[in-house]
């Protein structure tokens, strides 16, 4: 028909959609009105429909082995595959010019030395200056045409939107945090079977948990001073959901509403309310919602942040990061 344009869908592979964020992955991908579901891979799944594997999604693709230049011409990629085995999938990937968004802690943190001391040694170092960490709330900019998306832990999406506005004020912050068992990976919450989580709550990765350096490293860029955080996630009776109370001693007054209001204020994906916030009202949702106080006891700021941490945490995140990379508004297909 003259005077109407057609633009093509952008044609997307998601490399370990049997995870739960990656299948979660490859849903949005495959409902999103401008992308294109070109593959879903897994390496333990191969030849079954990922409708078969969760049959709450509507996706129908049938999971393929991962073999790069088997899949077609790609305009994107979203790697769901566990830190270490993601460096090399995303190196080949970004040497043939594909944009890619990775959800592993393979390319989070900037310093090489301090992944390994978390980690793994790392297979793909040389990539590691031109990754941009995937907060968008934080680096929008940045990340608009990147090459290379970090996306974010989940505690550390909702622990760093929950403390950067405070960051150049904090002399001293406990994050208590609690996630549903879905944090754990699809594997790992196999073996954490419901006996252990059913009307159980359990710290777990006391003063090791890998996230903590993410944390730190997010705020120091927020303006946080020699600051390192303690951090203890506990693992409680849901499926997918989490909060985090963050219990911050400040070094001097601040304007707490003021602060939130200027951070916030037009962001489409964090919510400032005035009510203590809970996991349901944000499940199945892009959305982080916040509410700060100052407790007129201590004089602490307390920051509860509530985010699904299979949406916000990991998946829609990472299509709310291939929005600005592919230059597509930054809420579509995810939309409240």
């Amino acid at each position: 028909m003259l005077g109407v344009s057609f633009v093509a869908e952008k044609r997307i592979l998601v490399a370990g959609a049997s995870g739960y964020a990656g299948a979660l992955a490859a849903e949005l991908v495959d409902r999103h009105p401008a992308l294109k579901l070109a593959a879903a891979t897994s390496r333990s799944d191969a030849g079954q429909r990922l409708s078969a594997l969760y049959p709450q999604y509507r996706c129908e693709v049938v999971l393929e082995e991962l073999a790069l230049g088997a899949h077609g011409q790609l305009d994107g990629a979203i790697v769901a595959y566990p830190h270490g085995a993601s460096a090399p999938v995303v190196a080949e990937l970004r040497a043939a010019g594909v944009p890619v968004v990775d959800l592993s802690a393979d390319f989070r943190l900037s310093d090489q030395a301090v992944y390994e001391q978390w980690y793994v040694p790392h297979s793909a170092p040389e990539l590691l200056a031109g990754a941009v960490y995937g907060l968008p709330e934080r680096n929008r900019e940045q990340i608009k045409g990147a090459g290379l998306v970090a996306n974010p832990g989940c505690y550390p999406t909702a622990s760093v939107l929950a403390l950067a506005p405070l960051a150049p004020f904090i002399s001293d912050v406990v994050i208590d945090a609690k996630s549903g068992v879905s944090g754990a990976g699809r594997e790992a919450s196999a073996v954490t079977h419901f006996v252990s989580v059913d009307e159980n709550v359990r710290p777990y990765g006391v003063g090791q948990h890998r996230h903590m350096p993410e944390i730190d490293q997010e705020l120091a860029l927020a303006g946080a001073r020699e600051l390192t955080v303690t951090f203890t996630p506990h693992l409680v009776p849901l499926d997918q959901g989490e909060l985090v109370s963050c219990y911050v001693t400040l070094n001097e007054q601040v304007d707490i509403d003021a602060l939130y209001r200027e951070a916030y204020g037009g962001e489409r994906f964090v919510e400032v309310v005035d009510h203590l916030p809970g996991v349901r009202e944000v499940r199945g949702t892009n959305l982080c919602r916040i509410n700060v106080s100052i407790d007129e006891r201590t004089g602490k700021a307390f920051v509860f942040a509530v985010i699904d941490n299979l949406w916000k945490g990991a998946a829609s995140q990472a299509i709310q990061n291939l929005n600005l990379m592919l230059g597509f508004p930054e809420d579509q297909g995810i939309e409240p």
